[in-house]
Protein backbone atom coordinates (compact mmCIF):
# COMPACT_ATOMS: atom_id res chain seq x y z
CA UNK A 1 0.00 0.00 0.00
CA UNK A 2 1.42 3.28 -1.27
CA UNK A 3 1.28 6.82 0.98
CA UNK A 4 0.38 8.90 -1.85
CA UNK A 5 2.00 11.66 -0.07
CA UNK A 6 5.50 10.38 0.28
CA UNK A 7 5.37 9.23 -3.05
CA UNK A 8 4.65 13.04 -3.99
CA UNK A 9 7.33 14.02 -1.98
CA UNK A 10 9.73 11.23 -3.28
CA UNK A 11 8.56 12.97 -6.98
CA UNK A 12 9.25 16.35 -6.48
CA UNK A 13 12.45 15.34 -4.24
CA UNK A 14 14.28 12.91 -6.64
CA UNK A 15 13.40 13.66 -10.31
CA UNK A 16 12.59 17.21 -12.14
CA UNK A 17 9.76 16.37 -14.76
CA UNK A 18 10.98 13.48 -16.96
CA UNK A 19 9.54 10.98 -19.35
CA UNK A 20 7.29 9.48 -16.43
CA UNK A 21 6.56 12.50 -14.68
CA UNK A 22 4.95 15.42 -15.27
CA UNK A 23 3.56 18.74 -12.41
CA UNK A 24 1.06 21.27 -12.81
CA UNK A 25 -0.20 24.00 -11.21
CA UNK A 26 -3.52 23.67 -11.79
CA UNK A 27 -5.98 21.61 -14.51
CA UNK A 28 -8.54 23.70 -16.30
CA UNK A 29 -11.06 20.90 -17.55
CA UNK A 30 -13.89 24.27 -18.02
CA UNK A 31 -12.10 24.49 -21.59
CA UNK A 32 -11.56 23.16 -24.89
CA UNK A 33 -7.96 24.29 -24.54
CA UNK A 34 -7.75 22.73 -20.92
CA UNK A 35 -8.86 19.79 -21.93
CA UNK A 36 -6.99 19.17 -24.73
CA UNK A 37 -3.94 20.06 -23.11
CA UNK A 38 -4.54 17.54 -20.17
CA UNK A 39 -5.41 14.92 -23.14
CA UNK A 40 -1.82 15.42 -24.66
CA UNK A 41 -0.04 14.64 -21.47
CA UNK A 42 -2.12 11.47 -20.47
CA UNK A 43 -0.95 9.86 -24.38
CA UNK A 44 2.30 11.12 -23.83
CA UNK A 45 2.93 9.20 -20.63
CA UNK A 46 1.12 6.40 -21.28
CA UNK A 47 3.06 5.67 -24.68
CA UNK A 48 6.57 6.40 -22.52
CA UNK A 49 5.57 4.07 -20.34
CA UNK A 50 4.50 0.77 -21.22
CA UNK A 51 5.49 -1.17 -18.28
CA UNK A 52 5.34 1.11 -15.44
CA UNK A 53 3.03 3.59 -13.84
CA UNK A 54 3.35 7.05 -14.87
CA UNK A 55 2.06 10.41 -13.09
CA UNK A 56 0.40 14.11 -13.05
CA UNK A 57 0.79 16.00 -9.86
CA UNK A 58 -1.34 19.02 -9.53
CA UNK A 59 -1.00 21.85 -7.38
CA UNK A 60 3.02 22.47 -7.46
CA UNK A 61 4.43 25.41 -8.97
CA UNK A 62 7.04 24.19 -12.04
CA UNK A 63 9.81 26.87 -11.25
CA UNK A 64 10.43 26.10 -7.76
CA UNK A 65 8.41 22.92 -6.85
CA UNK A 66 6.46 24.80 -4.18
CA UNK A 67 3.22 23.04 -2.61
CA UNK A 68 0.90 25.47 -2.95
CA UNK A 69 -2.10 23.05 -3.53
CA UNK A 70 -5.19 23.35 -5.46
CA UNK A 71 -8.97 22.47 -5.14
CA UNK A 72 -10.23 19.45 -3.98
CA UNK A 73 -11.30 17.42 -7.52
CA UNK A 74 -13.50 14.60 -7.25
CA UNK A 75 -14.75 14.08 -10.60
CA UNK A 76 -14.38 10.41 -10.76
CA UNK A 77 -15.65 10.71 -14.47
CA UNK A 78 -12.53 11.79 -15.68
CA UNK A 79 -11.69 8.34 -16.92
CA UNK A 80 -14.59 9.06 -19.64
CA UNK A 81 -13.29 11.93 -20.88
CA UNK A 82 -10.07 10.54 -21.39
CA UNK A 83 -12.04 7.14 -23.30
CA UNK A 84 -13.97 9.57 -25.51
CA UNK A 85 -10.97 11.10 -27.41
CA UNK A 86 -7.94 8.45 -26.89
CA UNK A 87 -7.63 5.05 -29.20
CA UNK A 88 -6.55 2.51 -26.74
CA UNK A 89 -7.18 4.80 -23.39
CA UNK A 90 -4.88 4.14 -20.41
CA UNK A 91 -6.79 3.74 -17.26
CA UNK A 92 -6.33 6.90 -14.85
CA UNK A 93 -6.82 7.74 -11.46
CA UNK A 94 -7.13 10.95 -9.64
CA UNK A 95 -6.72 11.13 -5.90
CA UNK A 96 -6.50 14.27 -3.61
CA UNK A 97 -3.68 13.82 -1.01
CA UNK A 98 -3.75 16.07 1.70
CA UNK A 99 -0.35 17.87 3.40
CA UNK A 100 -0.08 19.65 6.71
CA UNK A 101 0.60 23.35 5.59
CA UNK A 102 -1.73 23.91 3.01
CA UNK A 103 -5.32 25.22 3.93
CA UNK A 104 -7.85 22.14 4.61
CA UNK A 105 -10.00 23.71 1.24
CA UNK A 106 -6.76 22.77 -0.79
CA UNK A 107 -4.89 19.27 -1.53
CA UNK A 108 -2.57 18.44 -4.13
CA UNK A 109 -4.19 16.30 -6.68
CA UNK A 110 -2.04 13.20 -8.18
CA UNK A 111 -2.98 11.78 -11.58
CA UNK A 112 -1.65 8.16 -11.88
CA UNK A 113 -1.72 7.10 -15.48
CA UNK A 114 -1.61 2.79 -15.84
CA UNK A 115 1.05 0.98 -17.74
CA UNK A 116 -0.29 0.38 -20.86
CA UNK A 117 1.15 -1.54 -23.88
CA UNK A 118 -0.70 -0.62 -26.94
CA UNK A 119 -0.11 2.86 -28.22
CA UNK A 120 -2.65 5.53 -27.44
CA UNK A 121 -3.64 8.18 -30.22
CA UNK A 122 -6.30 10.85 -30.75
CA UNK A 123 -9.48 9.40 -32.20
CA UNK A 124 -11.28 12.88 -32.76
CA UNK A 125 -9.22 16.43 -32.41
CA UNK A 126 -10.23 18.56 -30.12
CA UNK A 127 -8.86 22.33 -29.79
CA UNK A 128 -5.60 22.62 -32.08
CA UNK A 129 -4.84 18.73 -31.44
CA UNK A 130 -6.06 16.38 -35.12
CA UNK A 131 -7.77 13.46 -35.05
CA UNK A 132 -5.05 10.12 -35.46
CA UNK A 133 -2.56 12.72 -33.49
CA UNK A 134 0.44 10.67 -31.29
CA UNK A 135 2.22 11.98 -28.52
CA UNK A 136 4.85 10.89 -26.38
CA UNK A 137 7.83 12.54 -23.54
CA UNK A 138 11.21 13.16 -24.41
CA UNK A 139 12.53 14.14 -21.45
CA UNK A 140 10.40 17.29 -20.15
CA UNK A 141 8.84 17.59 -22.97
CA UNK A 142 5.72 16.27 -24.42
CA UNK A 143 6.09 15.82 -28.39
CA UNK A 144 4.25 14.84 -31.41
CA UNK A 145 5.50 11.92 -33.60
CA UNK A 146 4.45 10.57 -36.91
CA UNK A 147 6.02 7.56 -36.83
CA UNK A 148 5.47 4.32 -34.84
CA UNK A 149 6.04 4.34 -31.27
CA UNK A 150 8.78 2.51 -30.32
CA UNK A 151 8.24 0.81 -26.91
CA UNK A 152 11.00 2.20 -23.97
CA UNK A 153 11.29 0.63 -20.74
CA UNK A 154 14.13 2.45 -19.37
CA UNK A 155 11.58 3.94 -16.72
CA UNK A 156 10.57 0.95 -14.70
CA UNK A 157 13.30 0.36 -12.56
CA UNK A 158 13.38 4.46 -11.43
CA UNK A 159 9.71 4.26 -10.64
CA UNK A 160 9.66 1.13 -8.93
CA UNK A 161 12.16 1.95 -6.71
CA UNK A 162 9.84 5.15 -6.40
CA UNK A 163 7.06 3.35 -4.97
CA UNK A 164 8.66 0.71 -2.88
CA UNK A 165 10.03 3.98 -1.03
CA UNK A 166 6.90 5.12 -0.79
CA UNK A 167 5.40 2.40 1.19
CA UNK A 168 3.03 2.91 3.94
CA UNK A 169 3.82 1.86 7.23
CA UNK A 170 1.99 1.56 10.83
CA UNK A 171 3.84 4.98 11.97
CA UNK A 172 2.63 7.29 9.12
CA UNK A 173 -1.20 5.14 9.91
CA UNK A 174 -0.63 6.44 13.24
CA UNK A 175 0.37 9.60 12.89
CA UNK A 176 -2.40 10.36 10.44
CA UNK A 177 -4.92 9.18 12.77
CA UNK A 178 -3.98 11.50 15.79
CA UNK A 179 -3.05 14.59 13.49
CA UNK A 180 -6.76 14.22 11.92
CA UNK A 181 -8.20 13.41 15.31
CA UNK A 182 -6.81 15.84 17.88
CA UNK A 183 -5.64 18.52 15.98
CA UNK A 184 -7.25 19.39 12.34
CA UNK A 185 -10.92 18.41 13.27
CA UNK A 186 -11.06 18.27 17.29
CA UNK A 187 -13.99 20.31 17.51
CA UNK A 188 -16.47 18.53 14.44
CA UNK A 189 -17.06 14.97 16.59
CA UNK A 190 -14.29 13.33 14.03
CA UNK A 191 -14.33 9.48 14.15
CA UNK A 192 -12.53 6.89 12.60
CA UNK A 193 -13.28 2.80 11.65
CA UNK A 194 -10.63 0.06 10.70
CA UNK A 195 -11.73 -2.32 8.05
CA UNK A 196 -9.84 -5.81 7.33
CA UNK A 197 -7.37 -4.93 9.96
CA UNK A 198 -5.85 -2.88 7.69
CA UNK A 199 -7.80 0.18 5.81
CA UNK A 200 -8.55 3.06 8.49
CA UNK A 201 -10.97 6.29 7.37
CA UNK A 202 -11.27 9.12 9.16
CA UNK A 203 -14.51 11.22 9.15
CA UNK A 204 -15.66 14.35 10.62
CA UNK A 205 -18.24 16.79 9.90
CA UNK A 206 -20.87 19.22 11.69
CA UNK A 207 -24.49 17.79 12.14
CA UNK A 208 -26.87 19.29 11.19
CA UNK A 209 -31.01 18.20 10.51
CA UNK A 210 -33.63 19.13 8.04
CA UNK A 211 -36.84 17.90 8.63
CA UNK A 212 -36.65 14.29 10.01
CA UNK A 213 -33.18 13.69 8.77
CA UNK A 214 -29.52 14.20 9.64
CA UNK A 215 -26.80 15.68 7.26
CA UNK A 216 -23.03 16.43 7.98
CA UNK A 217 -22.11 19.49 6.59
CA UNK A 218 -17.98 20.70 5.81
CA UNK A 219 -17.64 16.78 5.63
CA UNK A 220 -14.05 15.80 5.86
CA UNK A 221 -13.16 12.27 4.97
CA UNK A 222 -9.80 10.56 4.58
CA UNK A 223 -8.39 6.78 3.54
CA UNK A 224 -5.65 7.56 6.62
CA UNK A 225 -3.47 4.68 4.94
CA UNK A 226 -2.88 5.66 1.85
CA UNK A 227 -3.19 9.45 2.62
CA UNK A 228 -5.93 10.69 -0.06
CA UNK A 229 -9.64 12.65 0.73
CA UNK A 230 -12.21 10.63 0.10
CA UNK A 231 -14.70 13.69 -0.19
CA UNK A 232 -14.05 16.97 1.00
CA UNK A 233 -17.53 19.81 0.54
CA UNK A 234 -17.34 23.14 2.82
CA UNK A 235 -21.04 23.37 1.37
CA UNK A 236 -22.52 19.90 0.68
CA UNK A 237 -24.23 17.44 3.14
CA UNK A 238 -23.82 14.02 3.34
CA UNK A 239 -25.04 10.75 5.00
CA UNK A 240 -22.41 8.52 6.15
CA UNK A 241 -23.29 4.39 6.73
CA UNK A 242 -20.83 1.43 7.17
CA UNK A 243 -20.61 -2.09 8.08
CA UNK A 244 -17.74 -4.64 8.10
CA UNK A 245 -16.99 -4.40 4.77
CA UNK A 246 -17.80 -1.66 3.47
CA UNK A 247 -18.23 2.30 4.05
CA UNK A 248 -21.19 4.75 2.13
CA UNK A 249 -21.46 8.19 1.19
CA UNK A 250 -24.39 9.52 0.01
CA UNK A 251 -24.09 13.49 -0.73
CA UNK A 252 -26.77 16.11 -1.35
CA UNK A 253 -26.92 18.80 -2.69
CA UNK A 254 -29.12 21.86 -1.96
CA UNK A 255 -31.61 23.43 -4.38
CA UNK A 256 -34.03 26.30 -4.77
CA UNK A 257 -34.36 29.30 -7.12
CA UNK A 258 -35.18 31.96 -4.06
CA UNK A 259 -33.26 29.93 -1.43
CA UNK A 260 -32.09 26.45 -1.20
CA UNK A 261 -34.21 24.57 1.80
CA UNK A 262 -34.57 21.22 -0.98
CA UNK A 263 -32.48 18.54 -0.48
CA UNK A 264 -31.73 16.72 -3.37
CA UNK A 265 -29.42 12.73 -3.42
CA UNK A 266 -26.49 13.90 -5.69
CA UNK A 267 -24.54 10.43 -5.38
CA UNK A 268 -23.66 7.59 -3.85
CA UNK A 269 -20.24 6.44 -3.27
CA UNK A 270 -19.52 2.90 -1.47
CA UNK A 271 -15.44 1.80 -0.71
CA UNK A 272 -15.28 -1.81 -0.52
CA UNK A 273 -12.85 -3.43 1.47
CA UNK A 274 -11.23 -7.45 1.25
CA UNK A 275 -9.09 -9.29 3.22
CA UNK A 276 -6.50 -9.36 0.58
CA UNK A 277 -5.43 -5.75 0.80
CA UNK A 278 -7.50 -4.64 -1.89
CA UNK A 279 -10.33 -2.33 -2.31
CA UNK A 280 -12.71 -0.15 -4.75
CA UNK A 281 -14.89 2.36 -5.03
CA UNK A 282 -18.34 2.31 -6.91
CA UNK A 283 -20.27 5.18 -7.58
CA UNK A 284 -23.70 5.84 -8.66
CA UNK A 285 -25.01 8.86 -10.06
CA UNK A 286 -28.51 9.68 -7.87
CA UNK A 287 -29.77 13.18 -8.94
CA UNK A 288 -32.90 13.96 -10.98
CA UNK A 289 -32.94 17.73 -11.41
CA UNK A 290 -36.12 19.55 -9.90
CA UNK A 291 -38.51 21.16 -12.73
CA UNK A 292 -39.71 24.48 -13.39
CA UNK A 293 -42.48 26.47 -15.01
CA UNK A 294 -40.45 27.60 -17.95
CA UNK A 295 -41.89 30.70 -18.24
CA UNK A 296 -41.11 31.61 -14.71
CA UNK A 297 -37.86 30.51 -15.24
CA UNK A 298 -37.50 32.42 -18.39
CA UNK A 299 -37.74 35.78 -16.12
CA UNK A 300 -35.34 34.28 -13.48
CA UNK A 301 -32.57 33.23 -15.95
CA UNK A 302 -33.28 36.79 -18.06
CA UNK A 303 -32.70 38.92 -14.38
CA UNK A 304 -29.20 36.90 -13.94
CA UNK A 305 -27.97 37.96 -16.84
CA UNK A 306 -28.92 41.27 -16.01
CA UNK A 307 -26.91 40.87 -12.72
CA UNK A 308 -23.92 39.61 -14.80
CA UNK A 309 -24.24 42.91 -16.75
CA UNK A 310 -24.21 44.83 -13.93
CA UNK A 311 -21.13 43.10 -12.69
CA UNK A 312 -19.49 43.76 -16.43
CA UNK A 313 -20.23 47.32 -16.55
CA UNK A 314 -19.00 47.80 -12.56
CA UNK A 315 -22.59 49.19 -11.64
CA UNK A 316 -23.15 48.88 -7.87
CA UNK A 317 -25.96 46.03 -6.96
CA UNK A 318 -28.56 47.30 -4.53
CA UNK A 319 -29.00 44.90 -1.66
CA UNK A 320 -31.87 42.81 -2.79
CA UNK A 321 -29.55 42.20 -5.94
CA UNK A 322 -26.74 41.04 -3.80
CA UNK A 323 -29.00 38.31 -2.63
CA UNK A 324 -29.51 37.59 -5.73
CA UNK A 325 -26.04 37.34 -6.26
CA UNK A 326 -25.35 34.42 -4.10
CA UNK A 327 -28.15 31.94 -5.38
CA UNK A 328 -26.88 33.13 -9.43
CA UNK A 329 -24.85 29.65 -9.37
CA UNK A 330 -27.71 27.52 -8.27
CA UNK A 331 -30.06 29.51 -10.25
CA UNK A 332 -28.11 29.14 -13.63
CA UNK A 333 -27.55 25.13 -12.64
CA UNK A 334 -31.69 24.78 -12.52
CA UNK A 335 -31.61 26.56 -15.58
CA UNK A 336 -29.49 24.73 -17.40
CA UNK A 337 -30.82 21.50 -16.24
CA UNK A 338 -34.20 22.46 -17.36
CA UNK A 339 -33.34 23.02 -20.85
CA UNK A 340 -31.83 26.84 -21.01
CA UNK A 341 -28.94 25.36 -23.22
CA UNK A 342 -26.67 28.87 -23.06
CA UNK A 343 -26.96 29.06 -18.98
CA UNK A 344 -23.84 26.87 -18.48
CA UNK A 345 -21.89 28.62 -20.35
CA UNK A 346 -23.14 32.22 -18.82
CA UNK A 347 -21.92 30.72 -15.77
CA UNK A 348 -18.43 29.37 -16.56
CA UNK A 349 -17.66 33.45 -18.61
CA UNK A 350 -18.69 35.13 -15.12
CA UNK A 351 -16.27 33.46 -13.18
CA UNK A 352 -13.50 36.19 -12.80
CA UNK A 353 -16.64 38.35 -12.14
CA UNK A 354 -18.12 36.15 -9.07
CA UNK A 355 -14.56 35.65 -8.15
CA UNK A 356 -14.36 38.25 -5.54
CA UNK A 357 -17.27 37.35 -4.29
CA UNK A 358 -16.46 34.72 -1.89
CA UNK A 359 -19.81 32.42 -0.97
CA UNK A 360 -20.97 33.25 -4.17
CA UNK A 361 -17.53 31.48 -6.23
CA UNK A 362 -18.04 28.69 -3.85
CA UNK A 363 -21.67 28.48 -5.06
CA UNK A 364 -19.96 28.77 -8.23
CA UNK A 365 -17.35 25.97 -8.43
CA UNK A 366 -20.20 23.28 -6.63
CA UNK A 367 -22.43 23.97 -9.30
CA UNK A 368 -20.10 23.25 -11.69
CA UNK A 369 -18.96 20.74 -9.98
CA UNK A 370 -22.58 18.95 -10.25
CA UNK A 371 -23.13 19.67 -13.91
CA UNK A 372 -19.27 18.24 -14.63
CA UNK A 373 -20.39 15.00 -12.76
CA UNK A 374 -23.53 14.67 -14.77
CA UNK A 375 -21.86 15.21 -17.78
CA UNK A 376 -19.85 12.63 -17.42
CA UNK A 377 -21.82 9.98 -15.59
CA UNK A 378 -22.27 6.68 -16.98
CA UNK A 379 -25.58 5.94 -18.44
Amino acid sequence: MINKRLLIKNLLAHHDESSFYDKKRQLNLHTREGKAKFLKHICALSNSNPANNSYIVVGVEDQDNEIVGDDFFDDSRIQNLVNAYLENPPKIQYENVPFPNLPKDKVIGLVTIKPKNRTSYFKKGIHTIASQSVFIRRGSNTVPIDEEVEKNYQNTGTVIDIENNSRSNIEYTLDGVIDFMNFRHKDMSPKYKVFKELFVICWAGIAKKVHENTFLSRVDIELINEQIKLFYSAQDEVSISFDEDSFTIIEYIPLGLNDKTSYYPLEKQTIHFYENGYYKIDREMLFQPPEYNKKMLFHIYNSNLFLIDKLQKSISLTEREFKDLENLPSTLMVCYLNGFEDAKQKLIDAKLLLKPFTPVYLSFKEALRVLRKMKYDIQ
